[in-house]
């Protein structure tokens, strides 16, 4: 196989479409299976010392959904004290779920030879997310990573396998969200160059 060059221009316009996009800008478009394998197999193409491959996904479509965003409210309201409880956003965790048109759990098998350490697998969960995210972008779909705390009792909503630990919820749909502009501090406050 050849590799195909790109410009700066392509790859920066590629990368620079990537965008936070929130489930109240999701509109009614389907999704389809097709698509979101495509993103998984994105997802799959990420690095990972040794080749672990650490990453494992949980879709969830469908009929599913109300029933996650049920769960989220709920262990919301469970793990909050009755005077620190609010009901907006007990509301909110079911609406995310309603509105989305799948939600994605990213999970992490570890190495049951612990060959690596943990965090150089969660860099590679990490790469695996922000491809399935460049792709979404690609597709035209928007979507999140969302760390919420309910991510630590996933295990009660389905099954994980021995050793595998859920580090988020990407929350993806079709979306109407307007252009927004990117917002990052200038380069050279962030960038050493050491030449000698």
């Amino acid at each position: 196989m050849k590799y195909k060059r790109f410009s700066k221009g392509e790859v920066e316009a590629f990368i620079d479409s990537r965008r936070a996009v929130f489930p109240q800008y999701f509109n009614d478009e389907k999704i389809s299976q097709e698509e979101i394998e495509f993103l998984l197999e994105m997802a799959n193409l990420a690095p990972s010392h040794k080749l672990t491959q650490p990453w494992r996904f949980k879709v969830i479509m469908g009929a599913a959904l109300p029933r996650l965003g049920k769960f989220m409210a709920e262990y919301y309201k469970q793990s909050e004290s009755s005077d620190q409880f609010q009901q907006r956003k007990y509301d909110k965790a079911i609406r995310k779920c309603e509105k989305s048109q799948a939600v994605i759990l990213l999970c992490l098998q570890r190495d049951p030879k612990e060959s690596i350490p943990e965090w150089e697998e969660l860099a590679a969960l990490s790469c695996a997310v922000q491809n399935l995210w460049l792709a979404a972008s690609a597709l035209g779909l928007g979507g999140y990573w969302s760390s919420s705390k309910v991510i630590g009792a996933l295990d009660q909503f389905t099954s994980l396998e021995e050793g595998e630990r859920c580090f988020g919820l990407f929350f993806l749909g079709h979306h109407d969200m307007p252009e927004v502009e990117r917002k990052r501090d200038p380069l050279p406050t962030k960038v050493k160059w050491i030449t000698d």
